[in-house]
């Protein structure tokens, strides 16, 4: 049996993945709890809230030029001196397809469970989410990265296909951020399932509903969906915002999870208005 890890080992498992980085932690780092976010908290630093991109892998140089910041023309961006392209929001080219009906704009949160920065996102997301614009189609695409991403990213779509995603997301965050349990253990498919079965029972599902949405089509396909997107925008960090397939912002562009969500409400309007 392999060992269990411990908090502090699992911390830095967490703070390495959320910028797609091999999944063994450096041995001599130091270990930092993540701090629990709170509605009323200050944001955090947007170097603490958000992943460098730059220390992960650098995409083929056949693939680099969706990653291009795109020139655009004066009426085609953010009002100035507000939101600079390039800085606060990237523009991609090519722009990539949608899964929005007509007339709305497709919001994307590319995360992961075990992630703090994605963690500490979650409160103004959920706020965001309540009092969005109608016109705004918001979604969760869970990373694909590694074996520990894919079991999270099951997990995500077997309760979203129970119904249940939208009701428990966020108690999944404090299952692993506040009460210390991943739902993992590394390399034992087993004991990842007994845990994450276990969860499923504190929340109402039945041993025998969670395995069979565990294991149905429709999460098996929306993972080889997941997959897709998260190659085709090359998500090297996370929590990444991708706005109806034309720009891409974080927390470290924006400056702070505030400035973030009102990119996001000025880019949706812009496009709402094209």
């Amino acid at each position: 049996m392999n060992k269990p890890l411990t908090w502090p080992a699992m911390v830095l498992l967490a703070l390495a993945a959320c910028s797609g980085k091999p999944e063994t932690p450096p041995p001599a780092a130091p270990a930092e709890a993540p701090a629990v976010p709170v509605a009323a908290q200050p944001a955090a630093p947007a170097e603490s809230a958000s992943t460098d991109a730059k220390a992960a892998p650098a995409p083929a140089a056949e693939e680099s030029k969706l990653e291009r910041v795109s020139p655009l023309p004066a009426a085609g961006q953010l009002p100035s001196g507000k939101w600079v392209a390039g800085v606060n929001y990237r523009p991609l080219v090519p722009a990539q397809p949608t899964d929005a009906a007509p007339g709305k704009v497709e919001v994307i949160e590319v995360f992961w469970y075990a992630c703090p920065h994605c963690y500490a996102l979650d409160p103004y997301l959920e706020s965001w989410r309540k009092s969005k614009p109608p016109y705004v189609d918001f979604r969760r695409v869970p990373v694909t990265w590694q074996p520990v991403h894919q079991s999270h990213a099951r997990l995500f779509y077997a309760l979203e296909a129970l119904g249940k995603e939208a009701a428990v997301h966020s108690e999944v965050f404090a299952e692993m951020h506040d009460r210390k349990n991943y739902m993992f253990a590394q390399d034992n498919a087993s004991e990842t399932l007994a845990a994450q079965t276990a969860f499923a029972k504190a929340h109402g599902i039945s041993a025998a509903d969670f395995s069979n949405a565990l294991n149905s089509f429709t999460v098996q396909a929306n993972m080889a969906k997941a997959d897709d997107l998260v190659h085709r925008y090359h998500v090297d960090g996370v929590p990444l915002i991708v706005i109806n397939g034309k720009y891409v912002t974080d927390v470290n562009m924006a400056g702070s999870p505030a400035n973030l969500i009102s990119i996001v409400n000025d880019l949706v309007a812009s496009e709402k208005g094209r």
